[in-house]
C-alpha cells in the first residue's frame, strides 16, 4: 500500500509539472511609444491569438524609448519594438540592431509605409500626422483669429497662447521640426521656429498633451497629433481641428524585431500579428491611414485629401540628422520646456 501511495503521488506531481510546463507563457519584452489608451486592446488581441505568449510593455515617449534603446545597444533588453516612429527605427537599422524579417501577410500591406529593404527591418502599422487644436471659446474671449497655416502661428497676436511637443521627447514634436526644415529649407525653417518660439508658452514632453491643454482651455492653441485631436473633440471639447495648408509633418508607427531577442520565435509571432488584418482593424480605430489593403478606408474625421497633405518626408535624412537637429533646437528653445 505504501509503495502504491508513493507511485500515485509521484504521478500526480509529474502530471502537475507537465501541466505547469504546458501553460507557462513566454514573456515578450516590448518597447513602445504607443498611446497608453491603445495598449490594452493590442495586448488582448495578440494574446488571444497567441495564448502561450505574454506581452510585457515598456512604454514611454518616442524620444525616451529611442534613447533607451541606443543606451542599451551593448546589452539589448527588448525583444520587439512596436509602435515606435520609423524615423527612430531607421537609426536602429543603421546601427544593425534590427532583425531582417518579412512577416506573414506582408504582401497584403501597402509597401509605401515600410522599410524598402528586402526583407524589411521594420514594418509599418499606421501613419500619424500633425494638426493644430484651436479652442474656439478661449479664442473668442481673447479676440484671436483662427489660424490656417503654420506661419500664421508666428504672428505676435498669439504670444503665450501656444504649446507644442518637445522634439527630443516626442515623435510628434520631432516630425514637426523636420517637416518645417524640409518645407522651408534650413535657414527659413529655423527663422520660422525662432518666431514661433516667441509665442510658445511651453514645450511638453508628450505629443498628445498640447491638444488636451487646448481642449481644457489652458491655452488657445496646441500643436499636436491628428488622432488625439479627434479624440479630444469627441469628448465635447470646444476645439476646431486645423490641418495647416502648407502640409503636415508625419511619421509611421512601426514594428521591428530586435536582432538579439532571446525569444525570437515569439518575437516573430508578434511581428506577424502586427501585420495582420485583425491588428490593422484595431489600428484603424485610431488612425486615418493603416497599411492593410482590405482595412484602409477614409476616416470621416479627416480631410478627404489627408494623404495628399502629408509633406514629402525623408526618413533617412531625419534619422541621420537627428542629433544635429536636436542639439540646435535645444540650444535655441529648451528654456521653455516643461519640467520632466
Amino acid at each position: 500500500m505504501k509503495h502504491l501511495l508513493i507511485r500515485v503521488l509521484s504521478g500526480v506531481i509529474a502530471a502537475a509539472g507537465l501541466a505547469s510546463t504546458a501553460t507557462a507563457a513566454t514573456n515578450l519584452l516590448v518597447y513602445t511609444a504607443l498611446e497608453t489608451d491603445q495598449l490594452k486592446a493590442y495586448k488582448e488581441g495578440f494574446e488571444k491569438a497567441n495564448p502561450d505568449i505574454t506581452i510585457k510593455w515598456v512604454r514611454d515617449s518616442t524620444g525616451v524609448i529611442t534613447a533607451k534603446l541606443m543606451a542599451e545597444k551593448a546589452n539589448p533588453q527588448a525583444d520587439v519594438v512596436m509602435g515606435v516612429a520609423a524615423s527612430s527605427l531607421a537609426i536602429l537599422k543603421d546601427e544593425k540592431m534590427l532583425a531582417e524579417y518579412e512577416p506573414k501577410g506582408f504582401k497584403d500591406l501597402n509597401p509605401k509605409y515600410s522599410d524598402a529593404s528586402k526583407p524589411p527591418s521594420w514594418v509599418g502599422m499606421d501613419v500619424w500626422g500633425a494638426t493644430v487644436c484651436f479652442n474656439t471659446v478661449e479664442a473668442q474671449k481673447r479676440g484671436l483669429p483662427k489660424p490656417e497655416a503654420w506661419k500664421d502661428l508666428a504672428k505676435p497676436i498669439y504670444k503665450g497662447q501656444i504649446t507644442m511637443p518637445h522634439p527630443a521627447s516626442s515623435g510628434t514634436g520631432y516630425f514637426d521640426v523636420t517637416a518645417w526644415l524640409q518645407l522651408y529649407g534650413e535657414a527659413e525653417g529655423w527663422k520660422f521656429m525662432d518666431a514661433l518660439h516667441e509665442n510658445i508658452a511651453q514645450y511638453t514632453h508628450s505629443g498628445s498633451k498640447p491638444c488636451r491643454q487646448a481642449g481644457a482651455g489652458e491655452f488657445v492653441i496646441g500643436i499636436s497629433l491628428d488622432t488625439r485631436a479627434v479624440q479630444v473633440k469627441s469628448t465635447g471639447a470646444p476645439i476646431d481641428i486645423i490641418f495647416p495648408k502648407e502640409g503636415l509633418g508625419w511619421d509611421i508607427e512601426a514594428t521591428a524585431v530586435m536582432k538579439t531577442s532571446k525569444n525570437m520565435d515569439a518575437a516573430k509571432k508578434l511581428a506577424d500579428w502586427s501585420a495582420s488584418k485583425e491588428a490593422n482593424e484595431l489600428y484603424q480605430k485610431n488612425f486615418a491611414i493603416v497599411l492593410h489593403k482590405d482595412v484602409h478606408k477614409p476616416n470621416p474625421a479627416m480631410p478627404a485629401n489627408y494623404e495628399q497633405m502629408l509633406v514629402k518626408n525623408d526618413f533617412g535624412w531625419s534619422a541621420k540628422n537627428r542629433e544635429t537637429i536636436l542639439t540646435e533646437w535645444n540650444k535655441r528653445y529648451n528654456a521653455k520646456s516643461e519640467p520632466k
